[in-house]
């Protein structure tokens, strides 16, 4: 059903010309973005960085949100990762300083936080860029000189910023989030090499078509599942007391009040697995013998290997919790159950048979506790495909079946759709107005 309502909004959209301006210019940019993903850097051992990546799960993983570009070493190699991490950071001190929270209701604190998002991108493009430098050196699949090491700093951290530009350019003169969509192209961009690996091994008879039956059978269902459980919502009811503004009175109503069963979306997931990967990102840092490594490097690699989310059943465990930790951090951050319950009450509206003030937040606290649960259950377990999958259907060169990968590629569908129905709601209605 909702395919069918997305490809019907989009072909109205084509109807009207402004609307069809706006959806061209977005496939316009993902264009440009298709371009940067093939300029390369000097120095690169493309057989060397091959092996690398079979082996090393965190570099496949920051690879997911380049396009491609990490694993061909282009200028756009390190992607959005450090937009998303800054922009992780700023939220956490925003819902860590009551003042920082208080000055974004206003559009100039909002403006500040961006720009402040923007310079701890920068800083952290440079941290990223001189660690990446760092690990494909001391694995030997990139060889630069002094001016080109410079060189290569300033590319990928330009190639950052140009892709938040580029995100922003998308959210002011064509339609959604922009930087939602950079991500959702980066994804897509990936695929290609993905279909092409299964289908090389399924001509090599490395794997049957019974194989990649039951994979697409877990790709539908994941979907179906991803769909069902983001449109999900708990819709609690708020009833609006009678009130007299001047000589009128306005009559009572009934409304309610959405809580989303996934109201974190994927930024659980991004935060559990930045922090579970943390150890194995210093430890590529660290110049050693990967033949032989030593006994106290080699327990390191070891522990941090049995750590790692996929890792066995340790590494899973640690992942799942992180992911219900930071979904109840997030949500909490979301909604702020005290400020809900003071707003309902300036409007004169309260739950049925709750009274308003701190009982209403309490009330409002306890579903949301709940809602939450099921939604960290369901990112949990999605996450967790990303490493069953491939040992359900020995089929490993498709990433995208599982994962935070497909949950973002259906969140930002799903996203992008509603955006275009409302634009196409507000427009009929512009016309029933004249």
């Amino acid at each position: 059903m909702l395919s069918v309502n997305f490809v019907s909004a989009l072909q109205s959209a084509f109807k009207i010309p402004e609307l069809r301006a706006r959806i061209v210019f977005v496939f316009a940019m993902f264009t440009v973005y298709a371009i940067g993903l093939h300029i390369p850097i000097p120095g690169v051992d493309r057989e060397v960085l091959r092996r690398l990546f079979e082996d090393q799960q965190l570099l496949e993983f920051l690879n997911m949100f380049t396009g491609g570009a990490l694993r061909k070493l282009t200028i756009l190699a390190l992607g959005l990762n450090p937009y998303i991490t800054a922009s992780i950071i700023m939220q956490i001190f925003s819902y860590a300083d009551p003042r920082l929270r208080e000055a974004m209701r206003e559009e100039a604190g909002r403006r500040l936080m961006q720009q402040r998002t923007r310079l701890l991108t920068i800083a952290i493009a440079l941290v990223q860029s001189i660690g990446l430098i760092a690990t494909f050196r001391a694995a030997g699949a990139l060889e630069l000189s002094g001016v080109q090491y410079v060189q290569v700093v300033v590319a990928w951290t330009a190639g950052a910023m140009f892709l938040l530009w580029l995100g922003e350019q998308i959210t002011e003169k064509g339609l959604g989030n922009g930087v939602s969509l950079m991500i959702f192209a980066s994804i897509v961009a990936s695929m290609p090499y993905q279909i092409t690996r299964t289908y090389q091994a399924l001509q090599a008879g490395a794997i049957s078509f019974g194989q990649i039956a039951l994979l697409l059978v877990i790709f539908v269902a994941t979907v179906w599942g991803i769909v069902y459980v983001t449109t999900s919502q708990r819709r609690i009811p708020i009833q609006h007391m009678r009130r007299i503004i001047g000589r009128r009175q306005l009559m009572g109503g009934s409304s309610y009040l959405p809580i989303p069963v996934n109201a974190a979306g994927v930024i659980p997931i991004i935060f559990a697995v930045s922090l579970q990967l943390l150890p194995a990102t210093l430890l590529q840092m660290i110049p050693y013998d990967r033949e032989n490594p030593g006994p106290v490097v080699g327990f390191l690699v070891s522990a941090v290997e049995l750590l790692t989310p996929g890792g066995g059943v340790i590494g899973s465990l640690i992942y799942a919790v992180l992911i219900f930790l930071f979904t109840y951090f997030y949500v909490s951050v979301v909604f702020n159950t005290d400020e809900i319950a003071e707003n309902l009450k300036r409007q004169g509206a309260f739950i049925p048979g709750v009274r308003p003030g701190k009982p209403t937040a309490d009330y409002l606290n306890d579903v949301l506790t709940r809602i939450t649960f099921a939604g960290a259950a369901f990112l949990a377990f999605v996450a967790l495909l990303q490493y069953w999958v491939p040992t359900i259907t020995r089929i490993d060169t498709l990433s995208i079946v599982g994962g935070t990968s497909l949950l973002i590629l259906v969140g930002v569908a799903i996203d992008f759709s509603r955006q275009l129905q409302a634009q196409l709601a507000m427009r009929q209605y512009d016309e029933l107005m004249k």
